[in-house]
């Protein structure tokens, strides 16, 4: 597989996904995640009853659908969980993302905005980060990323821009049944 190829996997592809933290130790892997976009800054996936391994070996599956959104420039990333009562949102403060034959991969920096289907927003696991940034020297820039990232992201979020919109969750979740339905 050349680099390119391996950075950029073609639409309908399954990847896995590998979010690590600051230390380096392996925090949790998804598998089959299908692929549904990528552009040379961006991967768009949706994974639907995916299996999840913990850090501690721990398994479980995900329940419903959910749309996956990566950017390589941004430090967050954001997944839309399709429900039957509509969206809510689970968004990492996270590093960019890098994609390697084995899988795409990310730091994960604790923070999590919660957007529930009802628009209200949760910021998660602050005591989190200043115990892990404590455990595992987190630079100030690694801060002061993250706090304009969160600013970014919240920004987003109350615009209802990009995977924050309906009409984005839609055209993404109805390109994935369409590709399901031509692998069968």
């Amino acid at each position: 597989m050349t680099k390119d190829a391996a950075r950029n996997p073609r639409e309908g592809d399954f990847i896995t996904i590998k979010s690590y933290k600051h230390d380096g130790h392996l925090h949790r892997t998804w598998r089959d995640t299908m692929v549904l976009k990528t552009s040379e800054n961006s991967l768009i996936g949706l994974n639907d009853h995916t299996l999840v391994t913990e850090d501690d070996g721990r398994r479980w599956v995900t329940h419903e659908p959910a749309l996956v959104y990566f950017h390589n420039k941004y430090w967050f990333n954001i997944i839309a969980m399709i429900r039957n009562d509509g969206v809510s949102y689970y968004c990492n403060l996270a590093s960019p993302y890098v994609m390697d034959k084995e899988a795409l991969k990310y730091i994960d920096y604790d923070l999590d905005i919660k957007v529930l289907t009802n628009g209200t927003k949760h910021l998660l696991d602050a005591d989190e980060y200043i115990a892990h940034g404590q455990l595992w020297n987190y630079p100030p820039e690694i801060d002061e990323i993250l706090k304009a990232h969160t600013k970014i992201l919240i920004q987003m979020i109350n615009s209802n821009a990009g995977p924050f919109s309906q009409e984005y969750v839609d055209l993404w979740y109805s390109r994935y049944k369409s590709l399901v339905k031509r692998k069968k």
